[in-house]
């Protein structure tokens, strides 16, 4: 097989308008998809083939035999050479990341939601309806993306214990003194910038990805439009699903603005994407390029990585506190007049006289004219701990809605920042 003439493939892109999805090595390398089944078969033939003269050559000692082996083996070297010019001139890139789960090939373009959202993609955006469909027609539906977004079956006890030994463990600990240490200038310059304290950005990396070892092995593509179009059963199924379908537009938008193509964007089951795993929407909203090279890349860039988490906790509320913590131990009364304060939403709400009324007290010397939340943190049959969270507490549940994980990345933070001054005596 020889790949398509590049002389066909620019008579193709000129006849795209300047909004186009693809560039024209993208669109050399959509076309090659439609050759590289054939191809495939052309050299799973010839390499059983050789193989069979291989085996048959083994069982005779003859000269003619012997020469007949070395012939296949040439052949077969031949075809292997071939093959790899093939992929190296027609064939996209293979994305860094290896795909953890390749999926399997559904019709989406013909259920009518997709076919809605494809042409919402053209009128809205002005996406070319051809190349947008050469995309579609390439995306595997992931049913274990659809299993893992699945709630967990009831009746088990939370356990804030537990949950924290799985990030405060001496593996990220480690990688999180490593990574300070190794982007120390970045760190300090966000801290000054943003507010945000060095402790807070590496450990939510570290929570995230560790420090980018992690970072998905999913086609973003396959799992959000999977997840947008085939949501599984919940009650918030429809809430989710207009997400992910959100998310999708993002993703193909990010994949345009970024002139990369929409597969080589590798991510966990929901679709998170880099060192710091943000949504596609969220690149788009909240990523910078704080190391000023011309293009925000959190998959591979550190130090955009950082400056972007920094950006993000303070459009979701972060406030420079200086040395003030995030959270502060509380106790309870036996009387509960302070129950109706738990659950009350992602922000702080109470004074600490208001809380203090109710029966919640702590040892600590709080600052004046700052709003508290009360939080639990329950230890399945041992007791519950009580916390009061400012602003900054809350900041980090926007990035993942959960009291557990925002107390894990305050913990892990000032664990690491503990390691690394000890590590410097």
């Amino acid at each position: 097989m020889t790949p398509l003439p590049s002389t066909l493939i620019h008579r193709l892109c000129r006849r795209l308008p300047p909004t186009a999805l693809f560039a024209p090595a993208l669109l050399a390398a959509v076309l090659a998809g439609a050759i590289a089944p054939a191809h495939a078969a052309e050299k799973k033939t010839a390499a059983t083939k050789a193989k069979s003269t291989a085996s048959h050559a083994g069982k005779e000692k003859h000269p003619k035999a012997l020469t007949a082996l070395k012939a296949a083996k040439a052949a077969k070297l031949t075809k292997a050479a071939n093959a790899a010019k093939l992929a190296k001139v027609a064939k996209p890139a293979a994305p860094v990341r290896k795909v953890d789960y390749e999926g399997e090939p559904v019709n989406f373009r013909g259920w009518q939601a997709v076919a809605d959202f494809e042409a919402e993609m053209v009128s809205k955006y002005s996406f070319d309806a051809a190349a947008l469909k050469a995309v579609m027609e390439q995306v595997n539906y992931i049913d274990s993306a659809v299993q893992l977004v699945k709630p967990a079956p009831p009746g088990k006890p939370k356990n804030w214990q537990a949950y924290r030994e799985r990030f405060i463990e001496p593996v990220r600990i480690n990688a999180g003194v490593d990574f300070w240490n190794q982007h120390a200038d970045a760190l300090a310059r966000a801290e000054a910038q943003y507010g945000v304290p060095a402790e807070i950005i590496v450990a939510i990396i570290g929570v995230e990805t560790v420090y980018g070892r992690n970072t998905g092995r999913f086609r973003v593509l396959d799992v959000l439009t999977t997840l947008a179009f085939a949501y599984p059963d919940a009650p918030n199924r429809e809430a989710r699903q207009a997400f992910f379908r959100g998310e999708l537009e993002n993703t193909l938008l990010l994949a345009r603005k970024s002139s990369i193509d929409p597969f080589s964007l590798v991510g966990s089951f929901a679709g998170a994407v880099g060192l710091p795993q943000f949504m596609p929407g969220s690149i788009l909203s909240y990523g910078v390029d704080f190391d000023a090279d011309g293009r925000i890349d959190l998959r591979a860039s550190p130090v955009d990585a950082i400056g972007s988490v920094a950006n993000f906790l303070v459009q979701h509320g972060w406030r420079p506190s200086g040395n003030m913590p995030a959270v502060y131990p509380a106790q309870v009364s036996p009387s509960r007049g302070w129950e109706n304060m738990i659950g009350q939403g992602l922000q702080a709400t109470y004074t600490a006289d208001q809380l203090a009324a109710a029966g919640v007290t702590t040892a600590a010397s709080l600052p004046p004219n700052i709003m508290f939340g009360l939080i639990d943190l329950q230890n399945g049959a041992e007791a519950t701990e009580y916390w009061l969270a400012t602003d900054n507490f809350y900041a980090i549940t926007q990035y993942n809605r959960s009291y557990f994980y925002a107390m894990s990345v305050i913990d892990l933070g000032r664990t690491i920042r503990q390691a690394r001054t000890a590590s410097a005596l």
